[in-house]
């Protein structure tokens, strides 16, 4: 099912940004993205939990936003990659300090810890070595 935007009833720009990128999954979407264009199943196991259903969804939602480019190739077997647009990789950059903040007063100690140095892993940037981490380490640790 399609969102419905809703034009002239947002209260401020974080309102209809939440509109485009909201739920779960979407900027997970885009930070697989930010590395390089993918394919349909790449990016279901670059999002792990994400449904088949959810993912052409939400890739949908995002190319009829302008934030992702559906490329289909005259192949066989046919061959279809997404990427982002120019609108999509100024959404990942104005996401960037979101990130950098639930990291540092969210993740905490447990983030600075498995940080580690070096190269990014299979030639991946930075900022989507330090999206993947994230996805590793629990965002509320203990139990209390």
């Amino acid at each position: 099912m399609a969102t419905v935007r809703r034009p002239g009833t947002y209260v401020c720009g974080v309102d209809a940004a939440m509109d485009v990128i909201g739920g779960k999954w979407k900027v997970l979407i885009l930070w697989a993205l930010a590395v390089r264009p993918c394919r349909f199943g790449e990016l279901r196991r670059e999002v792990p939990g994400i449904t088949e259903k959810v993912l052409a969804s939400h890739l949908r939602e995002l190319e009829t936003d302008g934030i992702v480019h559906r490329e289909e190739y005259e192949e066989v077997p046919p061959r279809v990659e997404y990427s982002l647009t120019p609108r999509g990789v100024a959404l990942n950059e104005a996401l960037e300090p979101l990130g950098a903040w639930g990291r540092e007063h969210v993740l905490g100690d447990a983030y600075r810890g498995g940080a580690g140095g070096g190269p990014a892993p299979g030639g991946r940037s930075a900022t989507a070595r330090r999206a993947r981490e994230d996805h590793d380490v629990p965002l509320v640790a203990g139990g209390a």
